[in-house]
């Protein structure tokens, strides 16, 4: 049985990563030096951080926690991305919320929030219906206690 991810895993992640710091295949910051097994007898200086990298990443071989390490980074890179992403939709919601109360309307359209739910739905199945809500959560932004 073979103890590390299998080669296909460790391509894509090489392919996703390549343009990141500490990406597979590239030296860098968060990457082991080391690509050989930790060995008892190895000098105390060397084996540590060969050792930690491990403990942190949960794997229980170099090659993994290299694996682990480099996709980590990337999945750190997608969250800035996603989060940003969202700030700038809860800006777009705010500009349409206020146009819409400056017309005479309400703040929260039910039928545009609906076509939203169903958008992530279909996308992403049942946890997608839960991810729409959470974003027109922080969308609607502050509830007036006069206009809904």
């Amino acid at each position: 049985m073979a103890s590390g991810p299998p080669d296909a895993m460790v391509v894509l992640l090489e392919q996703l990563t390549s343009d990141l710091p500490g990406a597979p295949g590239r030296q860098g910051p968060g990457r082991l030096s080391s690509s050989g097994p930790c060995r008892p007898g190895a000098a105390p200086d060397h084996q540590e951080p060969l050792m930690a990298a491990i403990d942190v990443t949960g794997a229980r071989t170099t090659e993994a926690a290299d694996v682990i390490t480099g996709a980590r980074e990337r999945i750190d890179a997608l969250d800035d991305r996603i989060i940003g992403l969202i700030q700038e939709r809860v800006a777009v919601s705010a500009v349409i919320q206020e146009a819409r109360i400056a017309s005479g309307g309400r703040r929260v359209n039910l039928s545009r929030e609906m076509d939203v739910l169903g958008h992530y739905r279909e996308a992403l199945g049942k946890p997608g219906t839960a991810l729409a809500m959470t974003l027109l959560e922080l969308c609607r932004g502050k509830m007036s206690t006069t206009r809904l």
